[in-house]
């Protein structure tokens, strides 16, 4: 139970990945103060908002004096150039940079010894997706981050992060293309990254920092052709 009574923050915790993370967190003995903008957990608020992550880490720090782990998790907007307007690109990022950063910076001086920050990133941030700009810019800013983070706190943290590929947060079945396309032949599972979350915050990956770690099955490494497993490609 090397958890046991750590205080967790954690963003983006209503479902899917968020939610599985909260959950073998609290399975490990950890106190989980969680921040979603949906109710239901700790705390109900938007992280885009300044004052929110203020108030939210107030209350934290009121509570129980300390931070332990910071898991940064909630999904920026998902849009494309076509359709995504200035004011909702802002936004993503807010959600997906910004409040990661900021949060950070709230508990700095409340961060323990050995404390560690995982970044949830995407493989979005090294492959795109037409009309995904949003999502993917947020991505690709958060992976940056994490290592300018970990040079920043060196000595004071531990900070790494975790691009997931094709996770599946409505317990569904796979088969054909959509399994055979990854090299381990299924589509992931929230857990698949709540256990690394839970690796990497361990005293195993004491000496992992900086880093990021693409979790999805081999899938951004099997260079796929015309008519190659089971895909074909048809030209819009």
């Amino acid at each position: 139970m090397e958890f046991q009574n750590k205080v967790v923050l954690l963003t983006g915790s209503y479902m899917g990945i968020g939610k599985t993370i909260k959950e073998e967190f609290i399975k490990q003995g950890a106190i989980v103060c969680d921040i979603d903008i949906c109710e239901g957990g700790y705390y109900t608020g938007d992280i885009s908002k300044q004052d929110v992550l203020e108030n939210f880490v107030n209350k934290v720090i009121t509570d129980y004096g300390r931070v332990d782990i910071i898991v940064n998790n909630a999904p920026p907007l998902f849009k494309g150039i076509d359709e995504c307007s200035y004011e909702e690109f802002m936004y993503a990022l807010q959600v997906g940079v910004t409040a990661p950063f900021y949060l950070t910076k709230l508990c700095m001086p409340y961060l323990q010894k050995d404390a560690c920050i995982i970044n949830i990133s995407s493989s979005r941030d090294r492959m795109s997706q037409p009309q995904t700009e949003s999502y993917t810019a947020s991505k690709g800013g958060i992976h940056a981050l994490t290592h300018a983070l970990a040079v920043s706190l060196a000595g004071k943290a531990r900070v790494n992060s975790i691009s997931p590929g094709w996770i599946d947060t409505q317990n569904q079945e796979y088969s054909g293309p959509d399994a055979t396309q990854h090299l381990v032949h299924r589509v992931g599972n929230p857990a698949d990254i709540a256990n690394m979350v839970l690796f990497l915050c361990s005293s195993k990956a004491s000496f992992i920092t900086g880093e990021n770690i693409c979790i999805d099955g081999g899938m951004t490494k099997l260079m796929i052709y015309h008519n190659d497993y089971d895909w074909s490609y048809n030209k819009r």
